[in-house]
């Protein structure tokens, strides 16, 4: 039997791990719709080449061009928050969700209907509406499917026994380009310094969080919502080599971990296929090449960040929201060069103190969670002047 695929965030790097996977499997997966911010041309090319019904560009400015790029081929292009919502909508049996950012919000809520798989790549749904989010796909009857290298070797490894037996569940982190940089140096990295990542390869916005170990925070938030962990029982180690990705330690003692090679095609493949396997060309970890595995403690005191999401995971209600709007604004900020690296917790903090006074609470539908953005963007945005008349 054919697997309908739609794939949100088609032209980002989940999309390319996707698509890579899909080529090697033409005669069990058929692409039914495929959607993207701004790439027209990346997006049409993806959509020719699979034969997609739709292809949606957010971006309204470059519907032209991908109307015109598909003129006479018989897919339809759409633009827009409607065009987002129509590609959710599409028939579809496995729908891989990877629009970054808060943008994600609407259409990944959107695509939770009955008997579907959601391969969630879009973490912002819960971070900034996790309960929410997770009480609507059991109303839907939609499974949720982590489809990030970590929350997916957690999901693996929580088959090993039942959940109440759980002690622990620890995500690994790789420590970005930074994890050996002195403190005082921080201060004056560069973006370029910033996105060089020494094990995978991603977008700007979560390879920033990477270094910050912001990324690591928000995945905590991430994994309590997934599957029901309290806060005290997640934590995080730092590991250089990137092939241990999570540890889930039981009652008894046993520890299950999850390895693999750090390439992303592997836990969509898992997504894609799941309960099943998926036979495919991939690269097989060999731990005697490797020699040694290494794991340390985080360094939260010239990385803050993660410790900014673990007290905000701790104190609920709208607060991971706000947090993940301050980090968006502050890591924009910084890629513009108009705050410097550390900057981006102490705008988060301070968004977040601020935020504190405005009486938010928990989002309990999308509708909310997007309010509640807007309005941490704006207190962010304010705070963001203060920053740069200070540094004037």
């Amino acid at each position: 039997m054919v697997t309908r695929v739609t794939v949100l965030g088609a032209t980002g790097s989940i999309g390319a791990s996707t698509f890579d996977l899909l080529r090697q499997s033409r005669d069990r997966y058929e692409v039914a719709a495929v959607a993207a911010g701004r790439d027209a041309k990346g997006l049409a090319t993806i959509a020719r080449e699979f034969g997609a019904k739709l292809a949606v560009v957010a971006d309204e400015g470059r519907y032209a061009e991908l109307k015109a790029l598909l003129a006479g081929t018989g897919i339809e292009a759409a633009t827009g928050r409607d065009g987002l919502l129509a590609a959710a909508d599409a028939p579809a049996d496995v729908v891989v969700a990877g629009i970054t950012g808060a943008a994600g919000l609407e259409p990944t809520f959107a695509t939770l209907k009955a008997g579907r798989r959601i391969a969630l790549a879009n973490k912002e749904c819960l971070v900034c509406a996790g309960r929410a989010f997770m009480r609507r796909a059991e109303e839907v009857g939609a499974t949720v499917l982590p489809l990030d290298s970590e929350h997916n070797a957690v999901f693996q490894a929580l088959s090993a026994g039942p959940r109440e037996a759980v002690e622990r569940v620890t995500l690994t982190a790789s420590g970005g380009p930074f994890r050996t940089l002195a403190r005082e140096k921080l201060a004056f990295v560069t973006p370029d310094e910033a996105l060089r990542h020494p094990t995978w390869s991603m977008g700007a916005k979560i390879t920033i969080d990477s270094a910050t170990l912001m990324n690591k925070g928000l995945e905590l938030i991430e994994a309590h919502h997934l599957f029901g962990i309290a806060p005290g029982r997640l934590d995080v180690f730092v590991h250089p080599q990137s092939v241990v990705h999570a540890l889930v330690t039981y009652k008894d003692g046993a520890v299950v971990a999850g390895l693999s090679v750090p390439d992303m095609r592997i836990p969509v493949a898992h997504c894609l296929a799941w309960p099943e396997r998926l036979a495919w060309d991939a690269p097989r970890l060999d731990l005697a090449l490797l020699g040694s595995l290494t794991f340390e403690e985080p360094d939260t005191a010239r990385f803050p960040a993660l410790e900014l999401a673990r007290a905000t995971l701790a104190a609920g209600g709208a607060a991971p929201t706000v947090l993940n709007a301050a980090n968006e604004v502050a890591v924009a900020a910084f890629l513009a060069r108009r705050i410097g690296f550390t900057g981006i917790p102490v705008l988060v903090e301070r968004t977040l103190e601020k935020a504190a006074t405005e009486g938010l609470a928990e989002p309990q539908t999308v509708n909310e969670a997007l309010a509640v953005d807007h309005i941490a963007r704006m207190v962010a945005s304010d705070l963001l002047l203060e920053f740069a008349v200070k540094a004037s």
